[in-house]
């Protein structure tokens, strides 16, 4: 049993790359054309490939609605916590992770600060959406006539000397955001808080979150908050591909 349900299984990705003949699918499996025909039937009642006028097999609608129902049941806090715990572990500092949801940044994990000196944000608080680095990687992924649709409709409160000013600002900092693929804020919102952040992207490649690490400039200058970037990057990578499928759980985060 085991090796037909491996077999059946081998069928999906062969047909990812195509429609394909039952020659070819067996040629592929390396098995007779009759025990081919008899997974793909199977495959068929159950609505995995679907068999079209030219005689060849595609994979079939039940499977992306599957996969699709699949995907909106996946927990990001769920499978990002062990990863923000261990980066929590390793640096010390308070680490967050924010989704974009409604027209609003939304903190939805916290791991605290070990350091007495402890940020005020709480889990689903909206974070102030025109500094903050999870803010700037979630609305830099947006379509760009969506993106700039945002950020002219939002106001820039001045909370410090460094905050953005403007749309025009924004939009610029959003394209340097994209491009090198992480963001910042240094006491844009907070004078005494620097922050830095990395994204978390499902399977297609969009952000799907965001995570960062923040801390108080009495704990940490801006410089050695830097230094831990590669450290974010490696978790939010991690966590990507737990989210996505496309690799085993790693139990916590590696040099």
């Amino acid at each position: 049993m085991s090796q037909t349900v491996d077999r059946a299984l081998r069928i999906l990705p062969l047909l990812a790359e195509g429609p394909a003949n039952l020659e070819q699918v067996a040629a592929r499996l390396g098995v007779h054309k009759s025990t081919a025909l008899r997974l793909l039937r199977t495959l068929h009642e159950h609505g995995m490939v679907y068999r079209q006028q030219d005689q060849r097999y595609r994979l079939g609608t039940r499977l992306f609605a599957l996969a699709q129902q699949a995907a909106e049941n996946l927990d990001v806090r769920e499978i990002a916590h062990p990863h923000l715990a261990a980066l929590n572990e390793r640096c010390g500092h308070t680490v967050h992770l924010a989704v974009y949801e409604d027209g609003e940044v939304l903190y939805i994990d916290k791991v605290e600060s070990r350091y007495p000196v402890r940020m005020y944000s709480r889990i689903g608080k909206p974070v102030a959406i025109t500094v903050a680095a999870v803010a700037k990687l979630l609305l830099a992924d947006l379509p760009e006539p969506e993106r700039r649709a945002v950020a002219e409709r939002l106001d820039y409160p001045a909370y410090t000397a460094r905050s953005t000013p403007n749309a025009a600002a924004y939009l610029d900092e959003l394209a340097t955001v994209r491009e090198q693929g992480w963001a910042t804020d240094f006491g844009g919102h907070e004078e005494s808080i620097n922050c830095i952040g990395a994204p978390v992207r499902g399977t297609d490649g969009r952000t799907v979150a965001a995570c960062s690490v923040s801390a108080p400039n009495v704990v940490v200058g801006t410089g050695e908050l830097l230094e831990l970037l590669p450290l974010l990057r490696r978790t939010a990578d991690a966590i990507s591909a737990e989210y996505s499928g496309t690799t085993p759980p790693p139990p916590s985060v590696r040099k």
